[in-house]
Protein backbone atom coordinates (compact mmCIF):
# COMPACT_ATOMS: atom_id res chain seq x y z
CA UNK A 1 0.00 0.00 0.00
CA UNK A 2 1.59 3.23 -1.45
CA UNK A 3 1.14 6.18 0.93
CA UNK A 4 0.05 8.55 -1.70
CA UNK A 5 -2.21 6.02 -2.64
CA UNK A 6 -3.69 5.84 0.80
CA UNK A 7 -4.10 9.53 0.87
CA UNK A 8 -5.89 9.61 -2.40
CA UNK A 9 -8.31 7.49 -1.61
CA UNK A 10 -8.85 9.05 2.02
CA UNK A 11 -9.41 12.49 0.65
CA UNK A 12 -11.34 10.76 -2.11
CA UNK A 13 -13.98 8.70 0.12
CA UNK A 14 -14.21 11.86 2.33
CA UNK A 15 -15.15 14.37 -0.24
CA UNK A 16 -17.61 11.83 -1.93
CA UNK A 17 -18.84 11.35 1.66
CA UNK A 18 -19.20 15.04 2.13
CA UNK A 19 -20.84 16.02 -1.00
CA UNK A 20 -23.15 13.75 -0.61
CA UNK A 21 -24.25 13.88 3.14
CA UNK A 22 -24.43 17.80 1.98
CA UNK A 23 -27.10 16.98 -0.82
CA UNK A 24 -29.19 14.97 1.26
CA UNK A 25 -28.95 18.02 4.24
CA UNK A 26 -30.35 20.06 1.39
CA UNK A 27 -32.81 17.45 0.42
CA UNK A 28 -31.72 16.06 -3.03
CA UNK A 29 -32.55 12.31 -3.68
CA UNK A 30 -29.75 10.40 -4.91
CA UNK A 31 -28.60 11.25 -8.43
CA UNK A 32 -26.05 10.04 -10.86
CA UNK A 33 -23.64 12.52 -9.49
CA UNK A 34 -24.26 11.39 -5.78
CA UNK A 35 -24.11 7.47 -6.49
CA UNK A 36 -21.30 8.06 -9.18
CA UNK A 37 -19.09 9.97 -6.10
CA UNK A 38 -19.86 6.90 -4.41
CA UNK A 39 -19.17 4.47 -7.43
CA UNK A 40 -15.82 6.99 -7.71
CA UNK A 41 -14.59 5.54 -4.27
CA UNK A 42 -15.13 1.73 -5.43
CA UNK A 43 -13.11 2.06 -8.23
CA UNK A 44 -10.25 3.40 -6.48
CA UNK A 45 -10.81 0.52 -3.70
CA UNK A 46 -10.79 -1.93 -6.38
CA UNK A 47 -7.45 -0.73 -8.09
CA UNK A 48 -5.91 -0.48 -4.47
CA UNK A 49 -6.85 -4.44 -4.15
CA UNK A 50 -5.10 -5.75 -7.17
CA UNK A 51 -2.09 -3.50 -6.18
CA UNK A 52 -2.14 -5.05 -3.03
CA UNK A 53 -2.22 -8.34 -4.46
CA UNK A 54 0.48 -7.63 -6.76
CA UNK A 55 2.32 -6.87 -4.33
CA UNK A 56 2.08 -9.13 -1.58
CA UNK A 57 2.51 -12.05 -4.82
CA UNK A 58 5.91 -9.54 -5.23
CA UNK A 59 7.10 -10.39 -1.78
CA UNK A 60 5.51 -7.62 0.16
CA UNK A 61 4.28 -8.01 3.38
CA UNK A 62 2.22 -5.77 5.60
CA UNK A 63 3.77 -5.16 9.05
CA UNK A 64 0.89 -5.76 10.86
CA UNK A 65 -1.32 -8.95 9.86
CA UNK A 66 -1.79 -9.23 6.10
CA UNK A 67 -4.97 -11.64 6.47
CA UNK A 68 -6.36 -9.01 8.45
CA UNK A 69 -5.37 -6.08 6.16
CA UNK A 70 -7.24 -8.12 2.94
CA UNK A 71 -10.72 -8.79 5.46
CA UNK A 72 -10.56 -4.91 5.82
CA UNK A 73 -9.50 -4.19 1.82
CA UNK A 74 -12.71 -6.81 1.28
CA UNK A 75 -14.90 -5.33 3.72
CA UNK A 76 -14.52 -2.17 1.98
CA UNK A 77 -15.32 -2.94 -1.31
CA UNK A 78 -19.25 -4.40 0.06
CA UNK A 79 -19.57 -1.22 1.97
CA UNK A 80 -20.31 1.41 -1.50
CA UNK A 81 -22.14 -1.26 -3.80
CA UNK A 82 -24.54 -1.85 -0.21
CA UNK A 83 -25.06 2.15 0.01
CA UNK A 84 -26.04 1.97 -3.82
CA UNK A 85 -28.59 -0.85 -3.28
CA UNK A 86 -30.08 1.36 -0.96
CA UNK A 87 -30.00 4.28 -2.97
CA UNK A 88 -31.73 2.44 -5.40
CA UNK A 89 -34.53 0.92 -3.57
CA UNK A 90 -34.78 3.96 -1.33
CA UNK A 91 -35.28 7.35 -3.00
CA UNK A 92 -34.98 9.32 -0.33
CA UNK A 93 -32.69 12.11 0.92
CA UNK A 94 -31.70 9.59 3.62
CA UNK A 95 -30.35 7.64 0.93
CA UNK A 96 -28.04 10.15 -0.02
CA UNK A 97 -26.98 10.96 3.61
CA UNK A 98 -26.14 6.64 3.39
CA UNK A 99 -24.01 7.10 0.25
CA UNK A 100 -22.19 9.74 2.57
CA UNK A 101 -22.18 7.52 5.57
CA UNK A 102 -20.71 4.70 3.32
CA UNK A 103 -17.81 7.13 1.88
CA UNK A 104 -16.85 8.08 5.70
CA UNK A 105 -16.95 4.43 6.95
CA UNK A 106 -14.42 3.45 3.71
CA UNK A 107 -12.17 6.59 4.56
CA UNK A 108 -12.18 4.79 8.62
CA UNK A 109 -11.25 2.00 6.65
CA UNK A 110 -8.53 2.90 4.74
CA UNK A 111 -6.66 4.27 8.00
CA UNK A 112 -6.91 1.35 9.78
CA UNK A 113 -5.75 -0.66 6.71
CA UNK A 114 -2.61 1.83 6.63
CA UNK A 115 -2.20 0.80 10.13
CA UNK A 116 -1.82 -2.79 8.83
CA UNK A 117 0.01 -2.52 6.59
CA UNK A 118 2.36 0.34 7.73
CA UNK A 119 2.69 -0.58 11.21
CA UNK A 120 2.01 2.96 12.37
CA UNK A 121 -0.43 3.41 15.44
CA UNK A 122 -2.12 6.61 15.59
CA UNK A 123 -2.63 8.00 19.18
CA UNK A 124 -0.40 5.13 20.63
CA UNK A 125 2.10 6.84 23.10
Amino acid sequence: MFEWAYLAQVYLALAAAFYCIFLGLINRAPSWWSVGAVALVEGFLLVQLAVTIALVASGNQAKGDTVEFFGYILTALIVPPAAVGWAIVDRSRWSTVVLGVSGLTVAIMLVRMWQIWSGIRFGSA
